[in-house]
């Protein structure tokens, strides 16, 4: 592919320092962190970051270069290529998106796990692309951002699309929409119209002070954010509180089934059991279950270390299921995920690296150590939201396997119910709305 050259377009390059530098410290331009000199020192009294230096090292022997977003795009007669429908629910939550958009406003779009967030979002961006805006759709996990490319890949057939994570090999290029995890977003300022961070509660991007600067930088000054969650943080809810962020509400699912519920099982020394190999009863049962009709399971651990034995374990008992384990190191972690997309296997013994946006139809869940400190409230929802995504299978088994019940268990139990009460309190409101009211 030909690059393109901004000086012949007459789009004048802008000059960036990396770093600040004072008596005592060093702050680095691009990641936002601050350190003591003394610990980024470079000979001549020059500095460089540790921080973000696996997108390449910065020093104060370098500078930036950026410029001012041209917006040169190419207009298409056709953007939206999806032919799906929304619902009413949907529908009004995309025209608040849309609302938020052209007006250069922040919004959250609070919807329950499986509500159809990345179809509503569709419209918006469409919009968007018609004005000859610049949009981008980041998320935390590389698994998701890897999702999401062929979605939009479908929804925008005509539209090219870039997609920027950490082992990538295909080289940066200039496009109107764009797909990329929340570290890529460090290398832009103030490019993007419309920016879009899908899981915000996520780990790393939860907490993270470098994502959240990455998030303000990539933005431009005019531009909106649009934040994605079934599981808003504090934060987020006190800006709702405080009217400084407005926020779109949709508790049902895009099928209109509800939740599955979790099923709590208490089971002292699970650990010490499954360590020995011994197959403790009820994931004896629950995977029984899913080999007799032939369903795929995602097995949640709360460590690495947990792994390997878990996965002898079940091996030993059920020697004829094709079933591996997954982690965040994990070399083989995309194959693997492909693999069970393609229903090449049985089941995945994982971290909670996939707690969310990876969606497998018709699946079953269970969590070994729920009341691990490993799993927060919002990672046991997200876990849950795994199941019943499909409208051909909108049920399914949701199974929690813990010495007692946490915090968390006890709040991700409650979330859930309190999500599908919402949803029928909402489904019995539409349905009382008379012709004339509407």
């Amino acid at each position: 592919m030909k690059t393109r050259n901004w000086k012949d377009e007459g789009i004048k390059t802008i000059k960036m320092p990396t770093m600040a530098v004072n008596e005592s410290r060093v702050h680095c331009l691009r990641c936002n962190t601050w350190f003591v000199k003394s610990l980024v020192q470079l000979p001549r009294q020059e500095f460089y970051c540790p921080a973000c230096i696996q997108l390449g090292r910065v020093t104060t022997l370098e500078n930036f270069f950026t410029l001012k977003e041209p917006n040169q795009f190419k207009q298409l007669a056709h953007y939206l290529t999806w032919e799906g429908k929304l619902t009413e629910s949907q529908l009004r939550c995309s025209k608040e998106v849309i609302h938020s958009f052209n007006h250069g406003r922040d919004h959250l779009l609070w919807a329950v796990t499986g509500a159809g967030k990345t179809e509503m979002l569709f419209p918006g961006i469409n919009e968007a692309l018609q004005a000859g805006k610049r949009v981008c759709l980041a998320s935390p996990r590389v698994d998701v951002c890897l999702e999401l490319f062929p979605r939009l890949q479908a929804a925008f057939k005509q539209v090219d699309i870039a997609l920027l994570h950490g082992r990538q090999t295909e080289p940066y290029r200039y496009t109107q929409l764009t797909i990329a995890t929340t570290h890529q977003l460090l290398r832009f300022y103030h490019a993007f119209d419309v920016l879009i961070i899908d899981e915000v509660d996520a780990f790393p991007y939860a907490q993270n002070k470098k994502l959240l600067y990455a998030t303000t930088q990539a933005k431009k000054e005019t531009g909106s954010c649009l934040f994605l969650t079934a599981t808003p943080g504090e934060e987020l809810l006190k800006k709702v509180r405080q009217k400084q962020l407005a926020v779109s509400y949709l508790p049902r699912r895009f099928h209109g089934f509800p939740l599955p519920e979790i099923q709590v099982k208490l089971v002292l020394n699970w650990y010490s059991k499954m360590y020995a190999q011994k197959l403790i009863r009820p994931l004896k049962k629950f995977i029984k279950n899913c080999q007799e009709v032939n369903r795929q399971f995602l097995i949640f651990v709360p460590h690495i270390k947990h792994l390997p034995f878990v996965l002898k374990a079940v091996a030993k008992i059920f020697p004829s299921l094709k079933i591996t384990t997954v982690f965040s190191a994990d070399e083989q972690r995309l194959e693997k995920v492909q693999a069970m997309r393609n229903h090449e296997i049985d089941g995945l013994i994982t971290t909670t690296i996939l707690e969310r946006g990876v969606t497998f139809p018709g699946i079953d869940v269970c969590v070994l150590g729920a009341d691990d400190d490993t799993f927060s409230s919002a990672a046991l929802v997200q876990i849950a939201g795994r199941v019943g995504r499909s409208p051909k299978r909108p049920t399914g088994n949701v199974l929690f396997i813990c010495a007692g019940l946490s915090r968390s268990v006890k709040r991700a139990i409650q979330q859930i119910k309190f999500v599908n009460r919402k949803a029928k309190e909402e489904e019995h409101a539409m349905s009382s709305v008379s012709p004339s009211d509407t």
